[in-house]
């Protein structure tokens, strides 16, 4: 680091000194040091049809990408969202695995709710299901149906239907995003207005 020199003196400034009340002593002061976060080694970073493949497949399958780069064999998430934009062969084999990955989750849905939860009986001889174990499972499902609402709103999203200007026939928007049903509420406005 360059010493800094006072002006009109020839010695160097001194480093600020931090004090301390209880003490009284005086320490230099300290810059903040960023923490150190390992990282592991040799992680691929080279774009390779056999890395595709296998990240594409377990998205598929249900995994997170998250879970998928946390093996060292597999390159950083970063990678992943760079190579989407380098390879668009890549971008259209991950966004047909996510439209897949909807469909997995609609499957566990199914087996979900299905697993009978345990069971547990008192001394009196009554029998309980277990309350904790059946809010995880509608947590677990809840969660999947929403990823597979936002992965393949088509399929699985939630439909809003209006009721057409006049008993006209219903109108049916695939996004309920709430500016496309403004729009869609203007637009019938003003046809209503026009004839």
């Amino acid at each position: 680091m360059p010493e800094t020199i006072k002006k009109g003196s020839k010695k160097p400034a001194k480093t600020p000194k931090a004090t301390t009340q209880a003490q009284g002593s005086t320490t230099p002061a300290k810059k903040p040091v960023a923490p150190q976060i390992p990282r592991p080694a040799h992680r691929p970073v080279e774009y390779t049809e056999e890395i595709a493949e296998e990240v594409c497949w377990r998205l598929a399958h249900g995994e997170s990408l998250v879970s998928i780069c946390g093996d060292e064999h597999l390159p950083h998430c970063a990678t992943i969202y760079r190579w989407l934009i380098r390879f668009p062969v890549f971008c259209e084999m991950y966004a047909r695995a996510r439209e897949d990955q909807a469909d997995t989750n609609a499957d566990e849905i199914l087996a979900i709710a299905d697993e009978m939860p345990p069971e547990y009986t008192d001394k009196e001889g009554r029998t309980f299901l277990d309350q904790s174990y059946l809010a995880w499972q509608k947590q677990r499902i809840e969660a999947r149906k929403w990823t597979s609402a936002k992965l393949k709103p088509r399929k699985y999203g939630d439909r809003v239907a209006l009721e057409g200007v006049e008993g006209g026939a219903a109108i049916k928007t695939e996004d309920t995003n709430a500016n496309k049903f403004l729009e869609v509420i203007r637009n019938m406005e003003m046809t209503k207005r026009a004839g």
